[in-house]
C-alpha cells in the first residue's frame, strides 16, 4: 500500500531539507513522481499548510498523507517527516548526557549560553522596534500601553501566558 512508500518519501524530505519552505519542492516532487497528487493539489496544500497553526513541513506532511491515504496516511507521513528531527535530538541528548561532566563541554556550555541569551535579546529588540516605532516615525503610544501591561501581568500578578497572549489579542482588535 501506500503507507510505507508515503513514510520513506517523507522520511527522505525531512532529511534533505532544512524545514519550512525549503520542504516545498521536495514535497512537490514525491507527490508528483509518485502520482499521488498533481501540481494543483499539491498547491493547495501548501497553501493551507501556510494557515494552518503549526510547522510548515510537518502542516505539508499531515495534509499530504490525508489526502493520499486517510488517517493512516497523515499518521505515516507525519511521523517520516519529524523522525530525523526526533532522532538527531535524541542522539544529541545521548551525547550530552554521556559528556556532561566533561571539561570541554562545560566551555562549551558556557559559550553557548551567552550566545542563546544574546539571540534571544536580539530577537526581542527587532521585535520591539517593529512593534512600538511607528511607520511615519514616533512611537506607538498604544501598542507602548499594550506591552507594558502585559509584563505587569506577567510579572507582578503571574497571569498565564495564554491568558495574557488572548487579552493582548483583543486589546489589539479593539485598537488596531
Amino acid at each position: 500500500m501506500a503507507l510505507p512508500e508515503l513514510f520513506l518519501s517523507f522520511l527522505l524530505i525531512g532529511f534533505t531539507s532544512f524545514g519550512g519552505t525549503s520542504m516545498i519542492p521536495l514535497v512537490n516532487g514525491e507527490m508528483l513522481s509518485h502520482g499521488w497528487m498533481t501540481a494543483e493539489q499539491v498547491a493547495d496544500i501548501v497553501a493551507i499548510a501556510e494557515m494552518t497553526p503549526g510547522p510548515l513541513g510537518l502542516n505539508c506532511a499531515t495534509f499530504a498523507g490525508m489526502r493520499v491515504a486517510g488517517l493512516g496516511g497523515a499518521l505515516a507521513a507525519s511521523l517520516g517527516v519529524v523522525f530525523p528531527s526526533f532522532s538527531l535530538c535524541l542522539l544529541a541528548a545521548v551525547c550530552f548526557e554521556a559528556f556532561k561532566s566533561s571539561r570541554i563541554m562545560e566551555w562549551l556550555m558556557t559559550g553557548v549560553r551567552p550566545a542563546c541569551i544574546g539571540l534571544v535579546f536580539g530577537v526581542m529588540f527587532a521585535m520591539a522596534l517593529s512593534t512600538y516605532l511607528a511607520p511615519e516615525g514616533g512611537v506607538e503610544l498604544t501598542s507602548l500601553l499594550i506591552g507594558l501591561l502585559d509584563g505587569v501581568l506577567l510579572l507582578r500578578f503571574k497571569v498565564g501566558v495564554p491568558a495574557v497572549i488572548i487579552l493582548s489579542a483583543v486589546l489589539g482588535l479593539l485598537f488596531f
